[in-house]
């Protein structure tokens, strides 16, 4: 990722298409050739300058306004160039064709947020807020991206960073002194450091867990037998006509998607063919994909038809599941749909575990299922000092917060100073992991090549 840092780069920083301006951005070590190249005339720094943009043989490319950053004043810590022109594609090209020309070098994916990570200009945590607030489909998502941009989310983990080394200071020194009478190691005003550390990152992680769903939305798969009511759930949760209803069973025989907001919950419903026994090929290939989903699935509604199950369990009318996901963690909701036919009362039923009753075609009672799936995802339902998160960054407070618990059962159970030691090292190089502090190539890789170029 680094082995170009030096080249100038150059991008159209806007998106692709027609409109009624067009940026070209370059960054690097020094521009004035490229100021001398396309405008004829040096031009001061962080002002707006109307300049004509000329090609190699002096010939107007376009006209409009120059903005000159020098470094290390500038967004990437380099010395940065704009030309904003008019949107057309092809005077836009023009424009990074003659860059080119003068040396720069397309940039890649994400490159000038890599070089401002890697000048210090901000940490990994801020950098990918930016993508965020780019992908934001809702104000919600993009105001917490701005508070992860600003620095928020980093700020508490660099709290939970230096709580961490102070620990580590106490804990090594111990280790470093074991002649001393007094054993440092089980007062329990260590043990007292330890609890709050780890309550801290609850904290964290909790709130980060909301920012992933504010970003992300919930993966909300919907299964069942053929003819259950999946797609009449699908239609009526979208609020439109987004899947074939007939009362032929096996209407579905692909995937199908929809984004929806539901009292600020971001959803990614996902419906699939009904799961049975088939030897019609195309059926058994939507059958197969349906499983596919319900792996991949953050929760699955198991929708059945009312009028011929009652109030059964999950164990009892899905099987299968259990047959191939024994450990599962994923949550799983039994749906009883056609209460309109059946008579059952809407709701949560009674005696039955994670189990609602409603009508698709009559669209009762989703009040209580859509709250039972803000509850079980954890959503509050507010975004109000939220920050945007990615699953990586859960993956790493989640791994802090093992190695501690598991180090503060070692120091209890066997007086392990020194695998605490270690597990609180392992702990710290986690979270460092999410601001940057800690990171490798291929992981930064990763994440830049996800952005857009330009950017």
């Amino acid at each position: 990722m680094l082995q170009n840092d030096k080249d100038t780069i150059v991008a159209i920083a806007t998106a692709t298409g027609r409109g009624g301006v067009g940026v070209v951005r370059l960054s690097g070590k020094d521009l004035h050739v490229y100021i001398q190249g396309m405008i004829g005339r040096e031009i001061l720094p962080r002002q707006a300058s109307y300049c004509r943009f000329l090609d190699a043989a002096g010939e107007i490319i376009d006209q409009g306004v120059a903005l000159y950053f020098p470094a290390p004043h500038s967004f990437t810590g380099e010395s940065v160039l704009e030309f904003q022109g008019h949107g057309g594609m092809v005077i836009l090209d023009a424009l990074v064709q003659r860059c080119v020309c003068l040396g720069a070098r397309v940039a890649r994916p994400g490159e000038f947020s890599e070089r401002a990570f890697i000048n210090d200009k901000m940490d990994l945590a801020q950098a990918e807020a930016i993508a965020d607030l780019i992908d934001a489909s809702s104000i919600e998502a993009a105001k917490s991206a701005v508070r992860s941009m600003q620095g928020d989310f980093s700020k508490l983990i660099n709290q939970l960073v230096e709580e961490m080394i102070q620990i580590r200071i106490y804990v090594e020194a111990a280790i470093d002194f074991p002649e001393e009478e007094i054993d440092f190691l089980q007062d329990e005003k260590l043990f007292s450091a330890l609890d709050k550390l780890t309550q801290d990152i609850t904290i964290v992680l909790q709130k980060a867990q909301q920012g992933s769903l504010l970003k992300d939305g919930l993966t909300l798969v919907l299964a069942g037998r053929p003819n259950a009511g999946k797609s009449s759930l699908l239609n009526s949760l979208a609020g439109n006509e987004t899947a074939i209803v007939t009362p032929v069973a096996g209407t579905t025989r692909d995937v199908l998607r929809e984004k929806i907001m539901l009292n600020g919950l971001p959803l990614n419903i996902v419906d699939t063919a009904g799961l049975r026994d088939t030897n019609n090929e195309i059926e058994a290939e939507g059958v197969r994909r349906a499983w596919r989903e319900i792996e991949a699935a953050d929760q699955i509604l198991f929708i059945v038809d009312s009028t011929q199950d009652h109030a059964p369990s999950l164990q009892s009318v899905w099987p299968e599941f259990f047959d191939r996901y024994p450990n599962s963690k994923q949550q799983l909701t039994l749906v009883l749909n056609k209460i309109d036919i059946s008579g059952l009362t809407a709701g949560a039923v009674p005696g039955v575990q994670t189990a609602f009753a409603i009508s698709a075609k009559e669209q009762t009672g989703f009040q209580s299922l859509v709250e039972h799936l803000q509850k079980s995802a954890g959503f509050l339902g507010h975004s109000e000092g939220l920050f945007s998160a990615r699953r990586r960054h859960l993956v790493s407070l989640e791994n802090a917060l093992d190695l501690i618990v598991i180090g503060i059962a070692q120091l209890r159970n066997a007086g392990a100073g020194e695998l605490l030691a270690e597990d609180l090292r392992q702990a710290q190089k986690e979270l460092s992991e999410i601001t940057g502090q800690f990171t490798s190539d291929d992981l930064l890789g990763r994440i830049f090549s996800s952005f857009c170029i330009g950017k």
